[in-house]
């Protein structure tokens, strides 16, 4: 059974009035079988083989003559000087829907299109099956440190392949090799060692200078690995909330893993009950919250405005959702019991901000790691297994 993906109606509504469409997303999200599903009569085309990808470079105007009437161009990042030839061939002909890109290199595709495409091509982001898609497939588990363990990515739920299996194989075969592609990393060893040690620091703040040092390598060096890992969308960077707070609040974002799974997997954690008693097992849930907050973005076609609260002074709310004029504040327990200092360390968060005479709306949620819903000093308390029920973007009880 194929999941319906939440993108597919955004990426259809774009289609009606865009050119050309651009997803990217990592490694084996689903990237082609959205696409596929989507626009069945456009004809599929892969530029990660290197025939295709050779003559799409060789002769550019007459592979775009090939499918004159469109295509879907899988993994395009490898072929960025064709876009310029796709540009000519659009504004000939502006139908829209007519090109369908693909890609699993964000950083370099998104500048590509931007000097290439800007105003012709719409951009997407699809990452590996939210909360909510796996509820709508019937694929939804209902124990959290399994669904931790799990992770998300397609080919797990879909072919029921052991998640420590599967994800080692996706970082042999993708995740190295993407860096060796755009690095052309000598030391491999030393990257894996970086690769774990960031996964050691999911949730936390970033300190790239210690980060290096623990790997090995230059603060450069660090700079430049990561800066790989979010280009694949393995990991982010979570920006810190700025707004007339003055000099109180720190300057250095989080670093989070979009997957929950590769997390486990990467630290050695071999089964959900081993999870269940790791002493990172706070951070991983933090993660994953965030995870699903930025998919539920993303998967509608909407830019993440997601971003964290800490102050030098120790004051902090895990997560900072905005939608208009409205605030959320959040914090993530992974226990199954809500302790009475979280209620007030999210009130101290509330008081400055008003303080600060913005914004005009703040709401407070604890996502946890329970079961029953309430609210409490004007606080949701939201059970993790109903993330997907809250609407994110309105920032309102479903």
């Amino acid at each position: 059974m194929m999941l319906t993906r939440s993108l597919e109606g955004p990426l259809k509504s774009r289609a009606r009035r865009f050119p050309v469409l651009v997803v990217t997303g990592p490694r084996q999200s689903g990237k082609t079988t959205l696409c596929r599903a989507a626009f069945p009569d456009l004809p599929y085309v892969s530029l990660e083989a290197p025939d295709v990808r050779r003559r799409a470079l060789d002769d550019p105007r007459g592979f775009l003559r090939q499918y004159a009437d469109g295509a879907i161009l899988d993994e395009v990042q490898h072929t960025p000087e064709l876009l310029s030839y796709l540009q000519v061939d659009v504004d000939a002909r502006r139908r829209p829907g007519r090109y369908v890109l693909t890609g699993s290199q964000h950083f370099g595709l998104r500048q590509s299109v931007a000097q290439s495409l800007a105003g012709r091509a719409a951009m997407m982001d699809l990452l590996p099956f939210s909360r909510g898609e796996l509820r709508a497939g019937r694929l939804a588990k209902d124990d959290l440190f399994h669904v931790l363990w799990t992770g998300s990515y397609p080919a797990i739920h879909h072919r029921k392949i052991p998640p420590a299996e599967w994800l080692g194989s996706y970082v042999a075969t993708y995740v190295e090799r993407d860096v060796r592609q755009l690095l052309n990393v000598s030391d491999l060893l030393a990257f894996q060692t970086f690769l774990r040690l960031c996964a050691g620091r999911t949730g936390q703040l970033l300190n790239l200078s210690t980060l290096g040092s623990d790997a090995g390598i230059t603060h450069n060096t660090a700079r430049s690995w990561l800066g790989v890992l979010e280009s694949s969308y393995i990991c982010f960077r979570l920006p810190q909330y700025f707004r007339n707070i003055g000099k109180r609040l720190l300057k250095t974002p989080k670093l989070h893993f979009y997957d929950s799974g590769l997390v486990c997997y990467l630290l050695g954690i071999r089964s959900p009950d081993e999870l269940r008693h790791h002493p990172l097992r706070g951070a991983i849930f933090e993660s994953w919250v965030l995870s699903e907050i930025v998919k539920t973005y993303l998967h509608s076609g909407a830019v993440s405005d997601v971003t964290f609260f800490r102050d030098r002074y120790g004051q902090e709310a895990d997560a900072v959702a905005q939608a208009g004029p409205r605030v959320l504040l959040i914090e993530a327990k992974s226990g199954e019991t809500v302790a009475s200092d979280a209620f007030g360390s999210l009130d101290k968060v509330a008081a400055l901000l008003k303080a600060a005479g913005t914004p005009p709306k703040i709401g407070k949620m604890i996502v946890y790691g329970g079961h029953d819903r309430w609210t409490q000093h004007e606080t949701t308390v939201l059970p993790w297994g109903e993330i997907d029920r809250f609407d994110w973007l309105a920032l309102d009880r479903t």
